[in-house]
């Protein structure tokens, strides 16, 4: 019932509804209260998708800049289950997972509410499980994988995940850019 409220509403504004507004990461933001990095912490992650890049951000600064593989259908914003994208748009890091098929994974906070409910009035499930992981676990895997290969995920080294994993914490923002 109150899911249905919900939807009525965000219906009848569904001309106003877009998606967030996409920075820079050279841009100086100021961060709301609400969320303040540890001291060395990256306050926000930035992933340039067209450059294959993934930057840890504080403030204005890049600590660490990192190459990333993407969903094997990189080019535009992930609209539902199965299309192989890496969504665009503002999310947190919401959990992690030490024991995910991957080395380690931060989860994304994708499907935002406005993904969800553009999902729905297409009659599409959204997909979910968008993830910043480390290589799959498997025997004998010691190099990355090249190319764009994960469902839609962001995908860097083992050592990468290690230390993207130690400077950040849940709720950090994360901009992901076309």
């Amino acid at each position: 019932m109150i899911i249905a409220a919900v939807l009525s509403m965000l219906s009848a504004h569904a001309p106003a509804m877009s998606y967030l507004p996409l920075v820079d990461p050279s841009t100086p933001r100021n961060l709301d209260q609400s969320h303040r990095a540890p001291s060395g912490n990256a306050d926000r992650l930035v992933v340039k998708k067209a450059e294959r890049r993934l930057y840890l951000m504080r403030g204005d600064r890049a600590l660490r800049s990192y190459e990333i593989a993407l969903g094997f259908r990189p080019i535009g914003h992930k609209t539902r289950e199965g299309d192989g994208r890496t969504p665009e748009g503002r999310y947190l890091l919401d959990r992690r997972n030490d024991r995910s098929r991957f080395h380690k994974a931060l989860h994304i906070s994708y499907p935002s509410p406005g993904d969800r409910w553009r999902a729905e009035r297409r009659g599409e499930p959204p997909g979910g499980m968008i993830l910043i992981h480390g290589q799959p676990n498997e025997k004998n895997r010691s190099t990355r994988i090249e190319d764009d290969w994960t469902l839609g995920c962001i995908a860097v080294s083992n050592r990468e995940i290690d230390e993207i994993w130690s400077l950040t914490v849940d709720g950090t923002p994360i901009e992901i850019l076309p």
